[in-house]
């Protein structure tokens, strides 16, 4: 049946938050609206159904593949369609009257009189890099007495800016006259985001990459900044409400589940804007060429399985291998322990158990593909160095593992977490990830943490006290970043910034390390915050054990191979994970009868930990740990250890 269009019954709705007389006047308004992008074509379809009938509209590219994340046009019917014409046909869906004036070459100098004519109201959804145009743009419509409304999408949020005759002009607030392309995007980019509440959760930070021209949009931050636009343009038009309006900035951040107008007077003339533009320029603009992000799945096989591999943890970032193609399903994996110079990591013990971490990691990933991961020799004539030969081998019977969504999310969260009891699912769900001989010994319940977080603290004064510890910890730590490659960055350390900053400082030279933890209770504030709230604020701590005692290194791969299904298994219940590994280590210690230190002290401190440790678990638990951590309600962290990139692990 064909429907018939009745405007005032298709914006009927919008009845009550507007009058029926205002609902007329949005109808005979005209908006002009450039760019049918990410955020045009929103704004487009939301002014459409607010009830907008008259407008200008311009722009010149086509649809492709790459717009169908954000913008409201892009659909298979619509790739390498003009982007003009399929909104157009959008609106007329909605509303067969609509008024048009069409501008398919885009907005240039020539017509941009034009396009401006008779206009109500300007709504920008130009490209984040067309600035000349833009420019032009904002300074014609003041002069000729049109307000302009700009909403960025950043993150999962907008920024709304809006230019109101007789306001802060365009030029008056960005200040771009004088200054080069580059440092004009990074202008525009710190003065329409004043309040950065986006930057947090960046999680590929090369993917913003202005002197590129590259970076990342959500759907979200596009139909956000649509209603806010409309919001605006509805304000406008029917002289309700106030509008917020340069040097002011209004932001919304759904993720963060926050909101700001910032206030900006002399706009990027502000000293808070030239500090933000002064650090943009030493890392946005001085960026050196770089790879950009990869945005789907590696297609080599082998690769690929070599690339979700690399992301197996190993102690403190340290990444103890890497790969050697042998052919075209075939690799070796050249490991290396760091024995020598890591307290932590007696006979290679803990290395070992990163191996078999990423050998578990890398037949999780084979299987995604329909490949059987075969260990076919083990050369272990260098104890410190062995190589794992490994096969991809087609199988039609192997299913994907439901972990493997799972391998780049596992992370450590050394920050306090939820305290909510496992439900049996979970646990039921945690303890059957383990291969057979390896089980799971669980403490939960207050009375037990509280003996826990004891331990823990006191452990922890073992490690901080003994030179040997300082020399690990005074080079893993990749000091005033979020992310890091090969250390831990401070912030994912889960410290204060006051503490980090004493830390930083007392881990400069050992003898300053040395006089605060002697004179000064240096180690008391970094014990109370890494160790004791952290294992009383989880849902529980566990200990991994196996049937039979663990003897050698193949015994400790293996047992890395159960660690990481478990360490998977807890990601995917959504749980956060913290390695509590130092009462297992000492405790190796002084099972073998090895002094790990100069200090006596530590080593006292040690034995007296492990005879509490021997106190709180059943013998057989006690003689066959292999790993101590602890589980709790969170979400991702979001500062972390990532990875070398591939290249740089792959070896002639």
């Amino acid at each position: 049946m064909q429907a018939s269009y009745d405007y005032f019954q298709a914006v009927s709705r919008n009845i009550g938050w507007v009058t029926l007389a205002e609902q007329r006047l949005l109808s005979e308004k005209r908006i002009a609206i450039a760019g049918m992008g990410g955020v045009g074509g929103a704004h487009l379809i939301t002014l459409v159904r607010l009830g907008i009938t008259r407008f200008h509209l311009a722009d010149f590219d086509e649809f492709g593949v790459e717009n169908f994340n954000r913008q409201a046009g892009a659909k298979m019917s619509s790739v390498g369609q003009p982007k003009l014409a399929t909104l157009i046909q959008m609106a007329r869906d909605i509303n067969p009257n609509v008024e048009i004036v069409e501008f398919p070459a885009g907005v240039t100098a020539e017509n941009i009189d034009d396009f401006l004519k008779g206009v109500d109201v300007y709504v920008d959804g130009l490209d984040f890099f067309a600035l000349q145009i833009r420019r032009l743009m904002f300074d014609k419509a003041y002069k000729a007495g049109i307000p302009a409304v700009t909403c960025a999408p950043l993150g999962m949020g907008v920024s709304n800016l809006n230019f109101v005759p007789g306001g802060m002009t365009f030029e008056e607030y960005f200040q771009m006259e004088g200054y080069s392309e580059q440092e004009q995007y990074l202008r525009f980019f710190v003065g329409l985001s004043p309040g950065r509440l986006h930057s947090p959760y960046l999680v590929v930070p090369e993917a913003i990459n202005l002197p590129a021209k590259k970076g990342p949009s959500t759907i979200m931050a596009c139909e956000l900044c649509a209603g806010v636009a409309a919001t605006q343009v509805l304000k406008l038009i029917l002289n309700r409400g106030s509008v917020v309006s340069a040097p002011r900035c209004l932001q919304f951040d759904a993720y963060r589940n926050k909101f700001k107008i910032s206030w900006r007077p002399g706009g990027n003339n502000n000293w808070l804007n030239k500090l933000a533009i002064s650090i943009g320029t030493k890392m946005l603009l001085n960026q050196a060429p770089q790879q950009p992000p990869r945005v789907e799945p590696i297609a080599d096989p082998l690769l690929f399985v070599l690339d979700q591999a690399r992301w197996a943890p190993s102690g403190d970032n340290t990444q103890v291998w890497r790969f050697r193609r042998t052919g075209e399903l075939s690799f070796d994996v050249l490991a290396t322990d760091t024995r020598d110079w890591v307290v932590y990591d007696l006979k290679g013990e803990a290395s070992n158990m990163a191996h078999g971490a990423l050998l578990e990691t890398a037949a999780i990933a084979a299987s995604t593909r329909g490949y059987r991961l075969e260990i076919t020799k083990i050369d272990r004539s260098d104890e410190r160095n062995p190589i794992y030969s490994c096969q991809l081998v087609a199988d039609a019977s192997i299913n994907a593992d439901a972990l493997a969504p799972y391998i780049e999310l596992r992370s450590v969260q050394r920050k306090p977490m939820g305290t909510r009891s496992l439900t049996i699912q979970e646990k039921h769900e945690l303890e059957a990830s383990l291969p057979a001989g390896v089980k799971v010994h669980w403490f939960e319940g207050s009375e037990l943490k509280w003996q826990v977080a004891k331990l823990m603290y006191g452990n922890a004064y073992t490690r901080l006290i003994m030179k040997e510890g300082y020399d690990v910890h005074s080079k893993i730590i990749e000091w005033d970043a979020k992310f890091s490659k090969d250390k831990i960055p401070d912030q994912a350390l889960g410290v204060d910034a006051v503490t980090a900053k004493l830390m930083k400082w007392t881990l400069g030279k050992w003898e300053r390390f040395e006089f605060m933890a002697k004179y000064l209770g240096g180690t008391i504030l970094p014990r109370i915050q890494l160790d004791f709230v952290t294992s009383l604020r989880c849902s529980a701590h566990f200990v991994l054990y196996t049937e039979n005692t663990v003897d050698g290194l193949d015994d400790h791969m293996q047992a890395g191979r159960a660690l990481q299904r478990f360490w998977l298994t807890a990601a995917k219940l959504g749980l956060g994970f913290q390695p509590e590994q130092t009462p297992v280590i000492f405790s190796s210690y002084l099972k073998h009868r090895v002094e790990f230190s100069t200090n006596p002290v530590a080593i006292s401190n040690a034995a007296k930990m492990d005879a509490q440790l021997v106190a709180m678990l059943p013998t057989h638990v006690y003689q066959n740990k292999v790993f101590f951590g602890r589980l709790g309600r969170s979400t991702l962290p979001e500062s972390r250890s990532i990875r070398l990139d591939l290249d740089k692990l792959l070896v002639d």
